[in-house]
């Protein structure tokens, strides 16, 4: 069976743990990956294939019968935008969905978008375009996760929760049932998150509380530190 090739936008430690879900998927050929942040690493092997350049690529792998991209970066507000430029070059936007992912049947899952390992989506559950569920997330019944959004490691999101687009819900954190997480928002590691989340603002602590507005400068907490290294 030929393969459809694929280019993986993104060349970092993200990147390799989405190559490594579409090589498991066996659905694609990954042909190489993008990396606009460090042109000097075009020509340099990595994760079993090439570093190809940047987005000057775009034009060219069409000659290369480059049918796919899927982006492979954190940057949730880069994966829309890019994986809008990638479609006016013409190219179509894969799915990454480990093997060992248990989805239920009536899920919908949106183009672009990476679901790893031993994540949990349960029945109802809509997942948006270039989302990011990470390692052993739990998505309960009826939630829709929206365009963007990143659900990061070993989350637990509860039934019928609604996180707008290009939201941050961080590592380990608990969301409670029919919460709502306003539009790029960002919920700290391990927060237990009982009520919305406004749009813009960052949110931490048991029980979650709205620290600021992330258009606002990082302030210090009581103890001295930043508020958790969490801006992206």
């Amino acid at each position: 069976m030929t393969l459809a090739k694929l280019v993986l936008w993104g060349a970092s430690n993200h990147a390799t743990v989405v190559a490594d879900i579409v090589r498991a998927q066996g659905a694609y050929e990954i042909v190489g990956f993008l990396d606009d942040i460090h042109p000097e690493r075009a020509g340099e092997q990595f994760c079993g294939a090439t570093v190809l350049g940047g987005r000057e690529q775009l034009p060219l792998l069409h000659a290369r019968s480059v049918s796919h991209l899927l982006m492979a970066f954190g940057d949730n507000s880069k994966r829309l935008n890019l994986g809008t430029l990638a479609q006016n070059e013409g190219y179509e936007l894969a799915t990454a969905i480990h093997p060992r992912a248990v989805i239920a049947a009536d899920v919908s899952i949106g183009y672009g978008t990476v679901v790893m390992a031993g994540v949990v989506i349960n029945s109802g559950a809509v997942i948006g375009d270039h989302v990011v569920v990470n390692t052993s997330a739990l998505v309960e019944h009826g939630c829709q996760i929206k365009n963007g959004v990143l659900i990061n490691a070993a989350c637990c999101i509860a039934g019928n929760v609604i996180v707008e687009r290009a939201a941050t819900v961080e590592i380990g954190a608990i969301v409670a049932s029919q919460v709502r997480i306003g539009a790029g928002a960002i919920v700290g590691a391990g927060s237990l998150v009982l009520k919305d989340v406004p749009a813009g603002t960052l949110a931490y602590g048991n029980p979650a509380r709205v620290i600021r507005s992330l258009s606002a400068p990082a302030e210090r907490s009581a103890d001295g530190a930043l508020d958790q290294n969490l801006e992206r």
